[in-house]
């Protein structure tokens, strides 16, 4: 999650976006329906677009626990329904937090895809409030200690959904070395012994993503880290322009938060595999505000320069600390939000199953 680390075409038919954007100049609700596209562009086993790229986000729990309200009413202002929601789980096993594929995640999923984030931890307080937790272990994963307990009913409970899920076994793994998880080598045994367990049950609707956080100062932990590609369907990556948040110095548009980390795992990781933003935002600059604005609207243009980034999930969630509100709830940031995910490059058609 963001909240861990301090470090720093398809073409879509002329009429309908243009309809699009007079609706939107004229203050009218749009909803970008993804059903405008050809079979050209319908995605693989692995949900990998042959051209585009899928629009998703995560979106917190609003205080009743449901995630339903919240994704809808987010869903409303950016005049479009998501590709892809993203969520994250611990292995508690409880329905709060531990139970993959709550009944919320289930209805969202009728008409979008899911990423299911899975972390080998408990966390202290619901939906990880404060970002607090125990460690299971990477080599107690590994032994198959927890399988019978926690990995085995969850993986059942994927299986029954049958639908293709996204599915990241703790995601920026490379900061989670100095919070005690283990080594890099017991990661890749777990991330390995995870994928065997589910391939032993028949679970078959999984896409495995590797998901890294991309901070370059960690080379050598991600090479360590990488299981390898024939247990990796996509990689993912999470990068941000942080500005003042975290004390970052340095204003970076889009393209300079992202391609420095894209380019180094395709060049050092793997070429072949496509590339997921599986979290993006930028903070604020409090002293010009429409540089949020500038950045979100930058992105259609950036993405084809970008080929195997295939799916593009903003983290809609401030992060602790001065100047780290990373959402796009309201005002420039929202407009930049919107207008890039009604971009003709985002509009995608869900598979249903």
């Amino acid at each position: 999650m963001s909240g861990r680390h301090a470090e720093p075409q398809r073409r879509a038919h002329t009429a309908i976006a243009l309809a699009a954007v007079a609706a939107l100049a004229a203050g009218i609700g749009v909803w970008a329906t993804n059903t405008d596209g050809d079979d050209r562009c319908a995605p693989d086993a692995d949900l990998v677009l042959p051209c585009g790229a899928w629009w998703g986000a995560y979106i917190p729990y609003d205080d009743d626990s449901s995630l339903t309200r919240p994704v809808y009413a987010f869903e409303k202002k950016i005049g479009r329904k998501l590709d892809l929601v993203y969520t994250y789980h611990d292995m508690s096993g409880k329905p709060v937090d531990g139970e993959l594929l709550t009944p919320d995640e289930q209805e969202l999923g009728r008409e979008r895809l899911l990423m299911l984030a899975w972390e080998s931890t408990v966390w202290k307080e619901k939906h990880h409030a404060n970002w607090s937790e125990n460690q299971l272990g990477w080599k107690n994963i590994a032994s198959g200690m927890y399988d019978e307990s926690i990995i085995d009913p969850q993986a059942r409970r994927i299986k029954a959904y049958g639908k293709r899920v996204f599915f990241s076994f703790d995601q920026e793994t490379d900061f989670r070395i100095k919070e005690g998880a283990g080594t890099p080598a017991e990661y890749v045994a777990a991330y390995r012994h995870l994928r065997d367990r589910f391939e032993k049950l028949g679970v078959r609707n999984v896409v495995w993503v590797w998901t890294v956080s991309g901070y370059l100062d960690h080379k050598e932990q991600m090479r360590a880290l990488y299981p390898g590609d024939a247990y990796v369907d996509w990689i993912g990556m999470d990068q941000y322009n942080y500005y003042q948040c975290h004390k970052s110095p340095d204003w970076l548009d889009f393209e300079a938060s992202q391609r420095p980390s894209y380019e180094w795992l395709r060049e050092n990781i793997s070429a072949n595999k496509p590339v997921m933003l599986s979290e993006f935002a930028t903070a604020p600059d409090p002293r010009r505000p429409e540089r949020q604005r500038e950045w979100y609207e930058e992105i259609p243009e950036v993405a084809p320069k970008l080929p195997k980034v295939r799916a593009y999930v903003h983290w809609n969630r401030p992060v602790p600390g001065p100047n780290c509100d990373l959402t796009v709830n309201s005002g420039p940031a929202l407009e930049g939000y919107k207008a890039a995910g009604l971009d003709p490059y985002f509009r995608q058609r869900v598979p249903r199953h």
